[in-house]
């Protein structure tokens, strides 16, 4: 197995994530990104405008090293860490994408139809991708945190209110994909 290009098992990855909420944990921190970007809208003073982004945003500087992390790590993946090739998807999915107009599927990670510079100039892909910023991020706000801090962070705290959050992504995310999105494209 070679570490570099090869995909690591799942255990691997899930070990590590466990040693970093035990860490946050045994810190008394919590994980997520929405938090990030909440620190980084106060630090640029956002707070003045919105009193939801006026809190000291000092004590939270070390959550920004995920951030950092995430956007360095993904940048060293997808330039020095691939062989060019990307992960494996069902040929029905790559069919039914195509129906849909969402060219590229299995050929690269994100599809051109949404990432290419041909998607500033479509009115219909603009408003889509604009709608879906807006309802993630109030998403986000109405939730109390984003997907990863409720599914990662508040589940391993046994948080209640995590549990409710991450069912309700899964049913939003399985009636987007089947009923809202073939309509949408």
């Amino acid at each position: 197995m070679n570490l570099i290009f090869d995909p690591w098992p799942w255990y691997v990855g899930g070990f590590v994530i466990a040693v970093v909420l035990f860490l946050l944990l045994f810190s008394e921190k919590q994980f997520g990104m929405s938090s990030n970007l909440r620190t980084l809208c106060a630090m640029a003073g956002a707070g003045k405008k919105t009193a939801f982004f006026n809190f000291n945003w000092r004590q939270y500087r070390w959550n920004l090293i995920v951030a950092i992390g995430a956007a360095v790590g993904g940048f060293l993946a997808a330039n020095y860490m691939t062989d060019g090739t990307v992960g494996a998807i069902h040929k029905d999915v790559v069919v039914q994408l195509n129906a849909m107009g969402v060219h590229g599927a299995g050929e690269n990670y994100m599809p051109k139809t949404f990432f290419s510079t041909d998607a500033f100039s479509n009115p219909k892909i603009l408003t889509l991708l604009a709608l879906g910023g807006f309802l993630v991020g109030f998403g986000t706000r109405y939730a109390g945190g984003c997907t990863s801090g409720h599914a990662i962070s508040g589940l391993s705290n046994l948080q209640l209110q995590s549990l409710i959050a991450v069912i309700g992504f899964f049913i939003g995310g399985l009636l987007m994909n089947h009923f809202l999105l073939p309509h949408l494209l």
